[in-house]
């Protein structure tokens, strides 16, 4: 049986647990090595273009290219550098519209070429997960610090955000936005902190290609081909149309958003069934009736879980909730992972829509917010 028709058959028996199971071996790698694994065996097609601090996931996918390693379905995947981040993202969009699994990574103005493309692929809801090494815009000077204005500047696109804080976090929720995407038609995108996660050298229970093919859907797999552009069967695609078909069009699109923080949940669960570790839209830590809450994403959250271990040990009651799926945001999940509690403080950066969001689950509590 060939490398591709094993995959098939393993494939279709989701709830199967590979043999790996828990018992995955363990590599020291960081975070780009990790989720390149992942994303260039998921993949047919990679673009990549090389910025600070995401080149690293790029360069990795073109060795691997370049030494014939198959991703999970027996191919040797197609990776081809363009002459820009916009360039990379336009070959993204043009392969999927031609049915291809495709991934890229970016950081920092890399992704803010890509916005335009952004836009269609989740307009025209084509399945597709990148990542982001998460890095600081420049400004009035360019800046290497690890912060989340780039992926800020994406929550308009329709993308779905989804949120690491380490090396074991961003290589599992890479595996786990791959197969969310094919499930829901909603584009994702996986970011992790630049430098601070992306550089970090940790200790991880890997994935190996069982477990990978066990979590994703065989079905979703060849729904996604079966949109591809195919002159047998023809389709309108990219006109242009006037208000009232226009925004027909995009309110269509909301039932596909409305399902996918529980098609994202159900995956969580499965692929916790699949490794053993366990994830959810929003993971509290703390005191089950917590007075003080900091609700965090990425690297940050780490620091703060310790923190809350040792003031739990004091006597402290205080909690954390670590935001996983960003976009869409699931308030009624995030209200539930919340402990009865009298103040909110939500990790403080430049962006109001997480202010917004602070400021809607404050109001659902009638709590203090920070």
């Amino acid at each position: 049986m060939s490398i591709g028709t094993a995959a098939v058959s393993a494939a279709g028996d989701r709830h199967r647990p590979p043999p790996a199971g828990e018992n995955a071996a363990m590599v020291t790698v960081d975070a780009n090595e990790a989720v390149a694994s992942v994303a260039y065996r998921l993949s047919e097609v990679v673009a990549i273009y090389p910025i600070t601090p995401a080149s690293a996931m790029g360069e990795h996918a073109d060795e691997w290219s370049a030494k014939s390693r198959p991703n999970l379905w027996g191919m040797v995947p197609q990776v081809v550098e363009m002459q820009s981040e916009a360039g990379a993202a336009g070959a993204v969009h043009g392969a999927l519209q031609g049915g291809a699994l495709v991934t890229t990574f970016t950081a920092s103005q890399g992704l803010l070429l890509m916005l335009p493309n952004l836009y269609k692929i989740a307009g025209e809801l084509s399945a597709c997960c990148i990542h982001i090494a998460a890095r600081s815009i420049a400004t009035h000077a360019l800046s290497i610090f690890g912060d989340h204005s780039d992926v800020m500047a994406a929550r308009a696109t329709g993308w779905a955000l989804l949120a690491s804080g380490s090396p074991q976090e961003a290589q599992d929720l890479a595996a786990i936005g791959h197969a969310a995407t094919l499930l829901t038609r909603v584009p994702f995108l996986h970011f992790f902190d630049g430098f601070r996660t992306s550089h970090e050298m940790q200790k991880i229970g890997s994935l190996d290609d069982n477990t990978l093919i066990a979590l994703i859907d065989t079905g979703a797999v060849e729904a996604h081909r079966a949109r591809a552009m195919n002159p047998d069967r023809p389709v309108t695609r990219g006109t242009s149309q006037n208000p009232d078909a226009f925004f027909q069009g995009r309110e269509a699109t909301n039932t596909f958003y409305d399902r996918c923080p529980g098609v994202v949940a159900d995956t969580m669960r499965h692929f916790a069934t699949l490794t053993g570790r366990r994830y959810q839209l929003f993971d509290y830590v703390g005191h089950p009736e917590a007075e003080r809450v900091l609700v965090m994403m990425g690297s940050g959250a780490e620091c703060a879980h310790e923190t809350v271990d040792a003031l739990l040990a004091r006597g402290e009651r205080v909690g954390l909730v670590k935001v996983r799926l960003f976009r869409p945001f699931a308030m009624s999940a995030f209200l539930a992972a919340l402990p009865s509690i009298r103040a909110l403080a939500w990790d403080p950066r430049p962006d109001q829509g997480a202010r917004r969001d602070r400021r809607a689950a404050a109001a659902g509590r009638h709590l203090r917010a920070g």
